[in-house]
């Protein structure tokens, strides 16, 4: 296939060339996006890596109900609203790893970004959150830990 070849395919299908121009620029963006935002995403098995060498901070921000009901072991309990870089987990750990999870991946990016703002240097998310950990097979904790 050359280059005349495609003008003319482009010609015959507009919507086409038009969808396919829009979704590389949407791909693009995403990813530059996704470099600048500041915190990093992590894998089940590299939060299971973290929690054992013992030096990171697990936040979960569910909803108290649902952290009862099972969360990742070493989590502690925060709410979205509290979470601050006042807050007394987070006082002493700018310089030690925070991992945020929650059930969706919405209030662990906005809590990120916010920790980030506020000088921690090591802001971590759970990538696919409290169901990308189920999803992975590993154990979920019951009570209030």
């Amino acid at each position: 296939m050359n280059y005349e070849e495609l003008l003319a395919f482009a010609g015959r299908n507009p919507m086409l060339s038009l969808a396919l121009v829009g979704l590389t620029v949407a791909i693009i963006a995403t990813e530059i996006a996704r470099l600048f935002r500041g915190y990093k995403s992590l894998k089940p098995g590299e939060l299971t890596h973290m929690i054992n060498a013992g030096n990171a901070v697990v936040i979960d921000l569910s909803a108290a109900s649902d952290f009862e009901k099972g969360h990742v072991v070493g989590s502690r309990n925060v709410q979205p609203a509290q979470l601050t870089p006042a807050h007394k987990l987070l006082a002493s750990a700018k310089q030690s790893p925070v991992v945020l999870l929650c059930r969706t991946g919405n209030a662990s990016a906005t809590a990120a970004k916010t920790l980030k703002k506020a000088g921690f240097e090591q802001v971590y998310v759970l990538d696919g959150g409290l169901p990308a950990w189920q999803a992975a097979d590993l154990p979920l904790v019951k009570g209030r830990g």
